[in-house]
């Protein structure tokens, strides 16, 4: 079990530059700084969530922001390369808690043990992190969840399921339709390993897992979603936006025109902008 590191300071306060970047998966293998802090939630290693403490903003404190990583829901993908979107965050003065949980490949990952995590993790990140935070960093009340491709489903389904202990959701290039991605066959059969198998051989997990099929979520949602994503359709989040208006969810998609998959998390891409947009509308 590693040791928690140590306090240490954040990034200059700012946003960084926009700088052109041949590799769109970059983003992925970035060094960034080290988190000021980590918590615990639960007894397993993977039941944690590291935390950046906010600079650069002397305004009232603002909400904490939960980032809920993607890679398909796979052990290989962890909260590591989500660590140049939340030192970004936190430079802006955003408080932010990375949260990992158990995936597949992994010993009590998948159904239901990622939802689980999931789920206790999220619930507990306001308390745990608020004393661990420098007193008046973080505002009172939920967080907002910030998800991306896989971890934009398990923000929308934790938001369906938990509406009062979510200030609102941002959801990036998010997997919004378990059956289709599955039958898309998305990263190599993901979703059936995610789930244990298809739709009609579980229809039951199915109909509890996937955020198009359970209740449209209660609390403001922006989905933001590349044109040119060939990772998860943008079709996808077009159609779940239109039904979950149609139920009357207040939900809102922003379609960013020259972007693709992990440009919505990479700070150094013009499209971060309309990211950092998004969630500004959701903390005011």
């Amino acid at each position: 079990m590693p040791a928690d590191p140590p306090t240490l300071s954040t990034p200059a306060a700012g946003p960084r530059p926009a700088v052109p970047n041949p590799d769109p998966r970059a983003v992925l293998s970035r060094p960034a700084p080290a988190p000021d802090a980590r918590i615990r939630y639960g007894d397993h290693p993977e039941q944690v969530a590291d935390l950046r403490f906010p600079t650069g903003y002397d305004g009232a404190p603002r909400p904490l922001v939960a980032v809920v990583h993607g890679g398909f829901w796979r052990a290989e993908y962890d909260r590591g390369h989500t660590g140049p979107l939340a030192a970004d965050l936190a430079a802006r003065g955003f408080p932010v808690a990375q949260l990992e949980y158990r995936r597949t490949g992994q010993p009590g990952g998948g159904w239901p043990g990622t939802f689980d995590d999931v789920a206790a993790g999220l619930a507990a990140l306001p308390t745990l992190a608020r004393a661990a935070f420098p007193p008046g960093r973080v505002a009172p009340g939920p967080p907002v969840l910030l998800g991306h491709s896989a971890g934009g489903h398990l923000a929308l389904w934790y938001a369906a399921k938990a509406p009062a202990e979510v200030r609102g959701v941002l959801a990036l290039a998010p997997v919004t339709d378990l059956g289709e991605a599955y039958r898309l066959d998305l990263d190599g059969g993901a979703v059936a390993a995610l789930l244990g198998g298809g739709p009609a051989e579980l229809p039951e997990r199915y109909a509890a897992a996937d955020p198009g099929r359970t209740t449209a979520p209660g609390v403001r949602t922006v989905v933001v979603h590349g044109a040119l994503d060939r990772h998860v359709p943008p079709e996808m989040s077009a159609g779940y936006v239109a039904a979950a208006r149609r139920r009357g969810a207040d939900v809102r998609l922003v379609e960013l025109p020259d972007c693709e998959h992990f440009g919505v998390i990479d700070p150094h891409f013009p499209s971060w902008e309309s990211v950092i947009a998004a969630l500004h509308s959701l903390v005011r």
